[in-house]
């Protein structure tokens, strides 16, 4: 949840401000104790109605280190008592108002409103009754793109290896990254994780493969994958946590292929359990890590998981299938396996994943990790870039689950041994692939929809949303 701010703003005439008081408050304390039943932490400053406690109380409240400012109106409030405060603080701001008729809340935020258009300040409006629940919903959907946002900047990407196989979709330019939205790219060599693997601890690495094979089910084949082989591919998850330590990465992506998956393994493993709340030493933060690199993937998982706490999914757009109007998102890399279950218990995810030996493309080997992503509302979305300027493309589905005959038909219409999901979107299949920005697509579950549009607006990043 968000820490929020919350400012009343009231009339400036003393006669007027104290009749006002009693009214105001009661409609401010019903809206904060709303926003605090929903699990936000609120910071508030006061009644305003000086010039003087507009500067003071909105430095005060910013000084909190609030994701987002609220100035409420109960009432009729002077306008340039809100552009003061407006100039004390730089963060996001929401002006919420009042729907009680008795007194014109609506009128003091347009007032408010009008003025900051005026000078270009950005801000959003919102109206209902102070413990409205659609209300309170919208205000945390707003605080919590905030509190994501202002979560990037700062922010440091590990980019492991460059371009994969000419995927210019993967790759995006740094000088944009960190004007747009704040974020550095630290570039790291392949070889830094293949040296750290090699000399690794193979302990640590011989717990991980005891782990996966009591929890999961592991099918070896002495050739393409083997104890061994597995290990390595721990270790290789080992050195990658291990350098994000070191150079304080807040997300990642593996380049891979071909260098790793010809010559030493794939990241297969490494990518699942770096997107994981978990391995086998218990409960650990999800490093959100992109498979093939992919630049404006790991951006937009970051931002989803930012906004969720969750891990995301990343999934290749592989195949629709129009007899059951059902996409197959399926990709040889990171499947978290949080999603065949999405249990907080690791071992009822785990019980459903299969450590399968690698296939033909990946001829270094190791473990693909399949499994089925468990079914449920889902939302989908995906930062790309139309003529340079980037775009959230955004459309809400369902992971679907079927029987194990339709299952296993499934799967076999494609790559058995590789993780899917299921989904059935929201979008007619042209609309889709005639404007879908990449081959890669990310999910979260629930309707997140709200929260990533508020995120899209704090980013100046335009929204293509589809719906039927």
């Amino acid at each position: 949840m968000a820490r929020i701010g919350v400012l009343a703003v009231s009339d400036g005439r003393d006669h007027v401000h104290r009749r006002n008081t009693g009214f105001i408050r009661s409609k401010v304390d019903d809206f904060t104790a709303a926003l605090t039943a929903a699990g936000h932490d609120v910071v508030t400053g006061g009644l305003v109605a000086t010039n003087t406690t507009a500067t003071a109380a909105a430095r005060s409240v910013a000084a909190s280190s609030v994701d987002v400012t609220v100035l409420y109106y109960a009432v009729w409030a002077f306008p340039h008592f809100t552009m003061l405060a407006a100039d004390a603080t730089t963060g996001p701001l929401l002006l919420v108002a009042s729907t009680d008729p008795t007194e014109p809340g609506l009128v003091g935020m347009l007032a408010a409103g009008g003025a900051l258009d005026q000078i270009g300040r950005a801000h959003t409006r919102l109206w209902g009754g102070p413990s409205d629940p659609e209300l309170i919903a919208e205000v945390g959907a707003h605080a919590s793109a905030a509190a994501a946002v202002g979560s990037l900047r700062g922010s440091t990407f590990g980019r492991f290896g460059g371009r994969p196989m000419g995927m210019n979709t993967a790759v995006a330019n740094t000088d944009q990254w960190m004007r747009e939205f704040g974020v550095d790219v630290e570039e790291i060599d392949q070889y830094e994780l293949v040296r750290r693997a090699d000399s690794g601890a193979s302990g640590e690495a011989v717990s991980g493969r005891k782990w996966l094979e009591q929890h999961a089910s592991v099918h070896y084949d002495g050739d393409r994958l083997t104890p061994e082989l597995l290990e390595r591919q721990l270790r290789l998850y080992l050195a990658v946590r291990d350098v994000a330590a070191e150079r304080h990465l807040d997300f990642s992506g593996i380049k891979a292929q071909p260098e790793l998956t010809e010559h030493f393994a794939t990241a297969d493993v490494a990518e699942a359990l770096l997107n994981d709340p978990y391995d086998w030493n218990g409960p650990k933060a999800v490093h959100v890590t992109a498979t093939e690199a992919d630049m404006d993937g790991a951006l937009t998982m970051q931002l989803m998981h930012r906004i969720t706490g969750t891990p995301v999914l990343f999934a290749d757009v592989r195949h629709y299938h129009p007899d059951r109007d059902v996409w197959d998102l399926c990709n040889s890399g990171q499947h978290a396996t949080w999603f065949a279950a999405r249990s907080e218990d690791p071992a009822e995810n785990l019980a459903q994943v299969h450590l399968y030996p690698e296939v033909f493309f990946f001829p270094a080997g190791g473990a693909s990790v399949q499994h089925i992503a468990a079914p449920g509302r889902m939302t989908l979305a995906r930062l790309s870039r139309l003529d340079g300027e980037y775009r959230l493309q955004l459309v809400l589905g369902d992971f679907e689950a079927y029987d194990e005959r339709t299952t296993e038909e499934l799967v076999s219409r494609s790559t058995r041994e590789w993780p899917h999901a299921f989904a059935r979107l929201d979008v007619a299949p042209e609309t889709f692939l005639s404007r879908f920005g990449a081959n890669h697509v990310h999910a979260v579950p629930g309707d997140r929809r709200r929260e990533l549009r508020a995120a899209a607006g704090l980013m100046g990043v335009r929204v293509e949303e589809w719906s039927r």
